[in-house]
Parts: structure tokens; C-alpha cells; sequence
């Protein structure tokens, strides 16, 4: 990585997002929303609001769980998307934030795309939510992940799992303990491609903790580089990782550092995983957020 520095301190990391004190942030969190499952807007909802912030969702499919249930329906809210903004400019709607995830269908592409033309000062965050372990999630294609590629530019932050880096790079796609040479190529790849800050997941040398490399490039066009980890638990959960964007989207909107907010996210979902074996059914259900949204709040302290 050029003119970069490889550290795991977090102050050069930029901060995007200055609050006014007593003001709340208005964010327009574009998800899925699930009816069973701790993800998508159910996550969002919660941990941005504990962070006092005004979620105004855009629901991008309906869900009556998620889809590790083996029955579920669904019902795609595309065609319904744009009378839904329209009607926000026609009440003169502000936003502070842009926050996508998991979309229905490509052309949902374009309705993010509308949100940064309609509230062009807004910040940009992007979790190109499109597959895990290697591969495409099942409801997506060729089709919609080449349109994903489109939120890159601009992206104040963008928070790719290794496969979703690799899906938007096109970089092969290596495991989860790619060596130093890999990593770096998929965040020069990244920020090449005009992300600002990336924020790249889930990285597991088999010592115990996941790391993520948090990215930034500068005004001097220097780039600011930390390596972050985080005791890895020994199972997985559905849901980890829209809680973990969740949570540092609210960590940034509280004034707080990309590479702090990052950490903050790590230890949030670190916790919420922790809690959620002494719940009923977790196995299927997936990360439970409830008992840690008070760390959510203490950011406002």
C-alpha cells in the first residue's frame, strides 16, 4: 500500500460526522426488514436509536423472518420505493446519513443512488451485503452485485466481508486468512475505486481473534491504516454482521473516529454474541443485541 501506515492506534482516523450537541442525527437506513431475526432493520432500528439517532427506514424487502428459517416469505418493495421518496421531499425530509444494506433487487441500486441526489451532503454508508464464506448469498445475482459495485465511489465508509471485497474487486477470493499482499490489494482495489474509508471484515488467523483492517485515505493523500482484533467466540451467528455496521454507523453519528467506531462495533457485537447462547432457539434465531444496547447509549455521554 503506498505512502500508507500500518498502526493500531486510531488518531489519524478521520472524523466524518461533527454533532451538535442536543441536535439528533437523521438516517436513512436503507434494509430489509425481518420479522423473526436480530438483522437488516431490526438491528438498525435499535442500536442507531440507542445512539440517539432519527431512523427513518427504507425498507427494501419484507421478510416474515430471515432466511436461515426453513419457511419464510417474503415480499420484495421495490415498485413501492420511489412514491415513498417522493413523498419525503414533498414534506421537505433532511438526512444526515445514508445507510445501506441487503437490497431486493438490482434496481434498488438506483434508489440509493437517488437518496445521495436528493441529500447530496449526507454521509455515505455503505454494507455491500452480498454473500459470505466465498460465495453469493442465494437471492443475489451477477446482475445485482455488479450494480453494488456503483455505491462505491463516494462511500464515506464501506464495510465489506472478505468475500464481498473480493466479489466488488474482483480479486480472487482466498479464505478468511488471506496473507498481507492479499489484503492490501483488496483495500488498494477499494479505495482505488473511490471508497474513502473501508473497513474490511472478518479476517481469521486461527489464533483466537478476528481482525478487521480499517482504512482511510487522507487529505495528503496518504493512507491511514489499523489492524484491529477482537476475542473470537467459538461459534457463529446470524446477524453478526448487520449489527457490527449497525453499530459503528451509531459510533460514527456520536462524533466518534472511523477507526474508534470500528473498535466500538467489534467489541458491541463481541458482547452481543457473548449473551446470546442463554437465549431460547438461538441457533436459528441468531445474535441477540438487546442486553448491549446500552453501550450504544453511553456514546452520548
Amino acid at each position: 500500500m503506498e505512502n500508507s501506515e500500518r498502526s493500531t492506534t486510531r488518531s489519524d482516523s478521520p472524523v466524518l460526522f461533527h454533532r451538535e450537541k442536543g441536535v439528533i442525527p437523521r438516517v436513512a437506513a436503507v434494509h430489509d426488514m425481518c420479522g423473526i431475526g436480530d438483522c437488516s432493520l431490526t438491528c438498525a432500528l435499535p442500536i442507531l436509536s440507542a445512539a440517539g439517532c432519527d431512523v427513518e427506514p427504507v425498507p427494501t424487502a419484507l421478510f416474515s423472518s430471515h432466511t436461515l428459517f426453513p419457511q419464510f416469505v417474503s415480499q420484495d418493495t421495490t415498485a413501492f420505493l420511489t412514491p415513498y421518496l417522493d413523498a419525503w421531499k414533498q414534506i421537505g425530509n433532511s438526512v444526515d446519513a445514508v445507510y445501506s444494506g441487503f437490497l431486493g433487487s438490482a434496481e434498488q441500486v438506483g434508489i440509493i443512488e437517488r437518496l445521495y441526489r436528493d441529500y447530496p451532503s449526507a454521509l455515505r454508508l455503505v454494507d455491500p451485503v452480498m454473500g459470505d464464506n466465498g460465495s453469493m448469498y442465494p437471492t443475489y445475482t451477477k446482475e445485482m452485485c455488479e450494480a453494488v459495485k456503483r455505491l462505491v465511489p463516494g462511500a464515506d465508509v464501506l464495510m465489506p466481508n472478505l468475500t464481498e471485497a473480493s466479489l466488488l474487486t474482483g480479486l480472487p477470493y482466498t479464505g478468511a486468512d488471506p496473507d498481507e499482499g492479499q489484503i492490501h490489494g483488496l483495500i488498494d482495489g477499494l479505495l482505488e475505486m473511490g471508497a474513502k474509508n473501508v473497513v474490511l471484515k472478518g479476517i481469521d488467523r486461527g489464533d483466537g481473534t478476528l481482525r478487521n483492517i480499517v482504512a482511510s485515505r487522507l487529505a495528503d493523500g496518504s493512507t491511514h491504516v489499523a489492524e484491529q482484533a477482537h476475542t473470537k467466540l467459538p461459534f457463529m451467528l446470524h446477524g453478526t454482521g448487520d449489527a457490527f455496521a449497525s453499530a459503528l454507523s451509531a459510533a460514527l453519528l456520536t462524533g466518534r473516529s472511523v477507526a474508534e467506531s470500528a473498535d466500538i462495533a467489534g467489541e458491541f457485537v463481541r458482547a452481543c454474541m457473548a449473551d446470546t447462547p442463554a437465549q431460547p432457539d438461538y441457533q436459528r434465531r441468531g445474535v441477540s443485541i438487546e442486553l448491549e444496547l446500552g453501550r450504544m447509549t453511553a456514546l452520548l455521554g
